[in-house]
Parts: C-alpha cells; structure tokens; sequence
C-alpha cells in the first residue's frame, strides 16, 4: 500500500471526509494514474512547441475513422436529459443551497476556476457536497439570515467539476509527492457519494476541464472504469460533461467524446479559456493572433462562431448535450439602468444560443436563471433538449477556427487598464481564498483572470498600439497597475485595503503578466504563494 500523508492543517469535519478508507481510495488513484498523468503533460509542451514552429493546428489525421463513422454516446440518466438552465459557482455552504434552490435544472459546483484551493476550501467543499447530496445543509449568515434548502419544488441536479489535470494537491502527498488534484476531487466526492446518489435516483456526474487532447479523455475514462470497479458501482454510472475550452480540444471534440462515450454526457463551449488558450497556444505568431480589448471578444466573431456551431453539430451528432456559455453578469439592486442594459444582452445571447442549437446554458445568478429558462422553454417547447437538431448543414474547417485575425474591435487604453484591474483584484481576492468575485457587477473567476492577464502579455510582446497612439510596453503597465491600485485602495478605503495582499497580488500581476516566459496558469504561482503561509 502506498503511503499517505495529509499535511494540511485542521478543518472542522474534516475527519469525516479524510477518512483512512477515503484516503487510501484516493491514493490507489494516484498509484495507477498519477505517473501517465506526468506524460499527458509532458505532450502538451511538445504539442505547443510545435505550433510554435508552424504557427498551424489541424485535426488528427490519426484519428479520421472516428469522425467519419457511425457511433453514439450512452443515453442520459433522466436527471440530465433536461439541462436547459445550468447554474455555476463555488461549493461554499451559502452557495451550495441558493444553487440547489434557484431553479436551474443543474448546478456546476465549481471546485476549480470558482474556487481557492487552499486546503480548507478543499475539504470544506467536500463537506458542504455530502451535506448537499444528503440534503442536510443548512446556513446562518452573521447577519443572522438562515438559509436551507427548499421543500417544495425541484432541487438542481449536482455536477461537481474538479481541478484540472495540471493542478497538484500539495497539502496530500504519496509516497512523499503530490496528489493529482483532480484525483483528489474526484475520488473523495466519488467514494463518499457514489452510493447515496444512487440511492436518491441521481448519479455521480461531473464537469470536466481544461483538457487539450482525447488521451487526457481516455485516462478520464480509465479512471471511471477502475473507480466504478472498486467500489462495486455498475459500469456507465457515471457521466460526464466536457468543456471545450481549449483550442487543442476544438480540434478533437468528436474524439474526446468517443473515449467518454460509455460515460459522456455532453460538451460545453466556454469563452474566456477558450480565448486565454488561443493566445497560450498562438503566443509566438504574431499579429495574426493578437485579439481585441477582451469584452469586444463575442461569440458573434467569426472564429467563435466556427467553434460553436461545430460543437452543437458535434454534440448532436453523437447524441450528446451541448451546453452555451457563461451570463456573468450579477445583477445591481441600486442601478436599475445598468440591470436592463446587461439583461438585454443576456437575453440576446441566450437567444442565440438556443437558435443555434444549444440544449441549456449558465447562468452566474439565481436572478437570471428565468431569463435563461424563459428563452429555453420557447425555443425547446415540450421537448427537453434539442438533440433532434443535427445541424447538418455545419462544415468547419481548420483555417476558420484559428480566424482570429478577422475578429472586430481594437485594443483600446481603457481594454489595458480593466484587464490589469480585474487580474490584481481576483488574485488579492484568490489569495484570501475566494475564487469567485462580482467585480463592476460580473462574476469573474480564473477563466477572467487568466484571459486577462494573457492579453497583457501578447501585447506588450507584439509591441501593440492603443487607440491613443501609444505601445503597450512593460514600464506602461507597472505604472497603470499602480494607478489602478490606488483607485481600488481609494473604492476600498484604508482600513478595508489589504496593503500585504495586494502587494503580493502587484507581484503576481507583473510575473505573469510581463515575464519572457509564459506561465502556463497563473494560478499554480499563486497557489506556490498561499501554500507557503
């Protein structure tokens, strides 16, 4: 048996998830998956490399016969054949109930781009999931509010997204090293809840990101089927939705599916990794892939676009569920003008996402979820989801989804300075361990910060211009970061203003931000930071 030790500190319950049996679960994991995990990565550095070289990405030759025959996904479970409104967001124990109770036929509880993981956020989360699945959670606010979850009515379905491969649990280690975080995610909820779910006539599903490849898929699967096996679960039980947000993964959507297909329920089309990955991928080619200020970055840009209707005709061909994208916005109780300006544009682009094909979409907000579920509900009429839509008529090609270069707008000062603004205050608030932030009334979260903050980069290592005639350069974006902190310590005022943390938060900004050498995620340097206090 392999050796575990767990070296973060104390959390309330926690010996109730981080039990021997939990552990040495988690573990046998780590054991059998860990080391091909290692080399997934190792390919994704020679794959990036080689764009680098040809500045070109194509689909697979290897794997043509997988696109061209006939084969479908496993049918849905009857908890997700219907997912028409899904709702996102971080598994803290406020959340966790006012998801369950908001309407929305799923929740995404986010233990990734929504959430810290400092190691009480990680074990904490998987309390409040065991409490959830059990529905025994409850809340009181210190501002005495009690929060439960509702006895009438239905209760969104759970699917839990765990960290993506890339990320390592420092505070669990194996045989003296880090656990894959997402094997850890993954097997405490799968241990602790499998059965329970089961029970109550639901199933262990899951969101998965941040996958660049169908064998990243395949080692998904494999870790499904050992899973099911040990712990006596019926082969197929689990289901699992993958987000296309990253253009490797554009490239092989049909692929991913077919290595998920005992298990696949679906893709989901994001937007800001998407765009974050593009320059990831494309950082060395020029001004071909240097996008436009990011909120001029729509779904309506013609590469966007391709990569959309490709997937709603991937989806449907195989009998998956294709799910749109994020409504951020967070809707203001003193701004009346600034509510129906924004709801109008989630409205627009649920419309279009329900025109295009789509079964169901997020939302960040209880209060958009009837805006959601009203677009859906006239588009869907009686039926569940749209999966008799094929969109046969789609023909995407290579040259379309790398397009970048046709996409309207341009990279304006005021782009520059809401780009470093939101990087350092998610990060400040990502170091006090809160992944999810309402910043100028959007909820933003990794997904932002790492669009961001990309942007940055490539345009002060493509030398652009702003609209006011001058170039990005590093010395401009230090002194625009200051100018910004000062505004927020001004909003803030000095005694809410934590100097300490926005320093470190500065840092980060301008490692990631302005270094020669891309930092793959930034938020693996902020974790090194918090994990060191």
């Amino acid at each position: 048996m392999p050796e575990i030790d767990v070296t973060g500190g104390p959390v309330a319950r926690g010996d109730e998830i981080l039990t021997p049996e939990a552990l040495a679960f988690v573990a046998e994991l780590q054991e059998l998956f860990g080391a091909r995990r290692d080399e997934l990565l190792d390919l994704r550095r020679q794959r990036r490399d080689a764009v680098a070289r040809s500045h070109r990405f194509d689909f697979l030759p290897e794997t043509r016969e997988v696109r061209e025959t006939a084969w479908t996904v496993a049918p849905a479970p009857d908890d997700l054949r219907d997912r028409r409104v899904e709702i996102t967001g971080p598994t803290d124990r406020k959340m966790t109930i006012n998801a369950l109770n908001s309407g929305a036929r799923v929740w995404l509880a986010d233990l990734e781009d929504a959430n810290t993981p400092h190691w009480g956020n990680v074990v904490g989360g998987q309390i409040n999931l065991y409490d959830a699945v059990r529905r025994a959670i409850s809340f009181a606010s210190p501002d005495g509010r009690e929060y439960a979850l509702r006895e009438d009515g239905r209760l969104a379905t759970i699917v839990v997204r765990p960290r993506g491969w890339h990320f390592d649990e420092s505070h669990l280690l194996v045989d003296g090293r880090p656990v894959v975080g997402a094997l850890v995610d993954f097997g405490l909820y799968f241990f602790h809840n499998a059965e329970e779910l089961l029970r109550r006539g639901s199933g262990p599903y899951f969101y998965l990101p941040k996958m660049e490849s169908h064998l990243e898929a395949r080692l998904w699967n494999e870790v499904f089927t050992f899973a099911q096996q040990r712990l006596g679960i019926a082969h197929g039980t689990i289901r699992a939705t993958v987000l296309i947000e990253t253009m490797p993964a554009a490239f092989e959507m049909e692929e991913i599916l077919y290595e998920l297909r005992e298990h696949a329920s679906g893709l989901n089309a994001g937007r800001w990794d998407y765009l974050f990955s593009i320059i990831k991928y494309f950082r060395d080619s020029g001004a071909d892939f240097v996008l436009p200020d990011r909120n001029s970055v729509t779904m309506t840009a013609p590469f966007m676009r391709a990569y959309t209707e490709l997937l709603v005709r991937t989806c449907h061909k195989r009998g998956a569920f294709a799910i749109g994208g994020m409504a951020a916005f967070i809707p203001s109780r003193r701004d009346p003008q600034v509510n129906q300006l924004a709801l109008a544009k989630v409205r627009e682009d649920k419309e279009r996402e329900a025109g295009d094909g789509f079964d169901g979409s997020w939302v960040a907000h209880p209060d958009l979820v009837p805006i959601c579920q009203e677009v859906f509900d006239r588009v869907l009429g009686g039926r569940p989801n749209q999966l008799d839509r094929l969109r046969e008529e789609v023909s995407v090609t290579a040259d379309q989804l790398l397009d970048v270069r046709s996409t309207p707008g341009a990279v304006t000062e005021a782009g520059l300075r809401n780009n470093i603004s939101v990087a350092v205050q998610y990060l400040a608030s990502w170091l006090a361990g809160n992944g999810a932030v309402a910043i100028n009334n959007l909820m933003e979260d990794a997904a932002t910060a790492e669009i961001a903050r990309s942007q940055i980069w490539q345009w002060v290592h493509n030398d652009v211009e702003l609209d006011t005639g001058t170039t990005v350069t590093g010395e401009l974006v230090e002194r625009i970061l200051d100018e910004e902190l000062a505004k927020i310590c001004d909003a803030l005022g000095k005694e809410q203003f934590d100097e300490e943390r926005f320093a470190q938060a500065r840092k980060l900004v301008l490692e990631v931000a302005l270094a020669d050498d891309y930092a793959d995620f930034l938020t693996l340097p902020a974790y090194q930071v918090s994990s060191e206090k």
